[in-house]
C-alpha cells in the first residue's frame, strides 16, 4: 500500500522543482503581507480592522480573477502537455479579455456599492466612535486599491500561463521584487520615513498599487523577451481572436470555476461578516489569525498548484494511469506537510499576537483562533489537494458542489445560525466552522479515489490559429 502513497526520488524532484519557486514567491509575498499587517496594526486597531474589512471585499475580486484564469488554465496545461501552442495562445487571449472585463465590473461595483458592503461589517457590538473610525480607514484604503486591480488581473494571466508551461520561476522573481517594493514603500509611507509623508492606511494602499505595476511590467517584459522558450507568445496580441468552439468549451469549464472561486470567496466574506456580529474585536483577531495562516500554509498550498500542473500535463499527454497514481502521492505529501506545519503554527500562536499594538482580549482571541486552525490544517490540506486533482481533469461541476456548494449550504448557513440565534462566543463558533474541514477532506479523498476525473479533455481539440 505504501508504494501507492510514496513516490520515488524522480517524482519528488519534479514536485519540488515546481513547488519551491511557488513556495518562495508565496512565502515572500505572505511574509511581506504579514509585515505590512504588523505595520498597520502598530498604528492602531481601527486602522488594522479597516484594512482587514476592505481586504475581505478585495479577496472576492482576487479569487474571481483567479477562477477565470484557472478555468482557462485547465486547457492551457493540457494544450502545453500535448504540444499545441496555438491552443495555449488562444487560452491567453481568453484570460486577458475575461480578466479585463471582470476588472471593469469589479471597479464599478466597488465605486458605487463599496460603502454599503463595508457597512455590513460594522453591525456588531462596538461604540459608534470605533465604527466611524474603522469605516473611514476602510473607505480610504479601498479607493486607492482600485487603481491596482487592472495590473493585478494582467499579472495573473501571465503568471498562470508560465506556470502551466512548467516555468514557475519568472513569476516568482517578479513577485519577489514587487513585494519588496511594497515593503519598502509601506515603511516609508505608513510611518513617514526619509522625508515621505506619514499617510498611515493610505500609504499602505499606495505602496501596494505601486508594487502591482512593478510586477506586471517585469513579468510581461521578461516573457515577451523569451519567446523562443514560449512559442505561444508571438502573435498573441496580433488579434483578439479565440475560436468559437474553444470559447464555448472554456466557458463550459471556466465559468463554473470562476463562479466557484467567486462565490467561495464571497462565502468566506459572508462567514466573516457573521463573526463581526460578535464585535470588531472578532474581526481584528480573525485578521491576525488569517495573516499568519497564509504564511504557514504556503507548503501545502503550493502542492495544490503543482497538482494542477503535474496531473494536468500527464492527462494532456494521455498518461492516465500515471496521472491517477501521482494524485495519491500528492495528496499524501500535502497531508504530511500540513501536519508538521500545523504543529509549528500552534506553538508559535502563543507569541505571534504580541507583535501587534492591540488589546489583550484581541491577542487572546487571535492565539486561540490560530491554534484551532492549526488542528484543522491537515484536513484542510487534503480537501485543497483533492479540489485541484478533480479540477485538473476538467470536473468543474463536481468541484463547484464540493467547494462552493459546501461553503454556502454548510459553512454560511451554520455560521449564520450560530451567530444570529445562539449565545455562543466567537471561539466556539470559529471551532465549529473549522471542523467542517474534516468532512470535506473525507469527501475529497473518496472522490479522487473514484477516478472518474481521469480524462484528457484536449485530445480531440482542433484549434485554428
Amino acid at each position: 500500500m505504501w508504494h501507492k502513497l510514496i513516490g520515488d526520488r524522480a517524482f519528488y524532484k519534479r514536485l519540488f522543482a515546481l513547488m519551491l519557486p511557488i513556495m518562495l514567491q508565496n512565502g515572500i509575498t505572505n511574509f511581506v503581507n504579514m509585515l505590512d499587517n504588523i505595520m498597520i496594526g502598530s498604528v492602531g486597531t481601527a486602522q488594522m480592522t479597516g484594512v482587514a474589512v476592505t481586504n475581505q471585499l478585495l479577496f472576492v475580486f482576487n479569487l474571481c480573477i483567479f477562477g477565470v484564469v484557472s478555468g482557462a488554465g485547465i486547457f492551457g496545461a493540457q494544450f502545453f502537455g500535448s504540444g499545441d501552442h496555438n491552443g495555449v495562445r488562444h487560452t491567453i487571449r481568453f484570460k486577458l479579455i475575461a480578466g479585463i472585463l471582470l476588472t471593469a465590473l469589479g471597479i464599478a461595483l466597488f465605486i458605487f456599492g463599496g460603502n454599503t458592503l463595508l457597512q455590513l461589517y460594522m453591525q456588531g457590538e462596538q461604540s459608534l466612535t470605533d465604527t466611524a473610525e474603522t469605516m473611514r480607514h476602510a473607505t480610504d484604503y479601498l479607493r486607492i486599491m482600485l487603481l491596482g486591480l487592472v495590473p493585478y488581473a494582467i499579472t495573473q494571466c501571465y503568471s498562470s500561463t508560465l506556470r502551466e508551461a512548467g516555468r514557475p520561476t519568472p513569476p516568482m522573481i517578479a513577485g519577489t521584487i514587487a513585494v519588496f517594493v511594497n515593503l519598502v514603500f509601506n515603511y516609508l509611507l505608513i510611518f513617514g520615513k526619509c522625508g515621505f509623508p506619514a499617510l498611515g492606511v493610505k500609504g499602505a494602499a499606495i505602496a501596494t498599487v505601486l508594487s502591482r505595476f512593478v510586477e506586471v511590467a517585469i513579468l510581461a517584459s521578461w516573457a515577451h523577451s523569451h519567446t523562443q522558450e514560449f512559442p505561444f507568445l508571438p502573435r498573441v496580441y496580433r488579434s483578439l481572436y479565440v475560436p468559437g468552439k474553444l470559447v464555448r468549451q472554456l466557458l463550459a469549464k471556466g465559468l463554473p470555476l470562476m463562479l466557484n472561486e467567486t462565490l467561495w470567496a464571497a462565502g468566506i466574506a459572508a462567514v466573516t461578516q457573521c463573526y463581526s456580529l460578535r464585535g470588531l474585536d472578532a474581526i481584528a483577531a480573525c485578521n491576525i489569525s488569517q495573516t499568519f495562516w497564509n504564511v504557514f500554509s504556503i507548503a501545502y498550498m503550493a502542492v495544490g498548484v503543482a497538482i494542477s500542473i503535474i496531473v494536468g500535463q500527464l492527462l494532456g499527454a494521455n498518461q492516465l494511469k500515471e496521472a491517477k497514481a501521482s494524485s495519491y502521492k500528492l495528496l499524501t505529501i500535502s497531508f504530511v506537510l500540513a501536519l508538521v506545519v500545523g504543529l509549528l503554527y500552534g506553538i508559535c500562536a502563543e507569541f505571534i499576537p504580541f507583535a501587534y499594538n492591540t488589546t489583550d482580549d484581541i491577542r487572546h482571541l487571535a492565539t486561540r483562533m490560530m491554534q484551532i486552525t492549526a488542528l484543522a490544517m491537515p484536513f484542510d490540506a487534503l480537501a485543497h489537494s483533492a479540489y485541484f486533482t478533480l479540477r485538473s481533469g476538467g470536473k468543474i461541476m463536481i468541484t463547484f458542489v464540493f467547494d462552493c456548494g459546501c461553503m454556502w449550504a454548510v459553512n454560511f448557513v451554520l455560521a449564520f445560525c450560530l451567530s444570529h440565534y445562539t449565545p455562543l462566543p466567537i471561539l466556539a463558533i470559529f471551532a465549529v466552522m473549522q471542523a467542517i474541514a474534516i468532512i470535506k477532506a473525507i469527501a475529497g479523498v473518496l472522490l479522487v479515489k473514484n477516478g472518474f476525473w481521469v480524462k484528457n479533455i484536449v485530445s480531440k481539440e482542433e484549434v485554428a490559429s
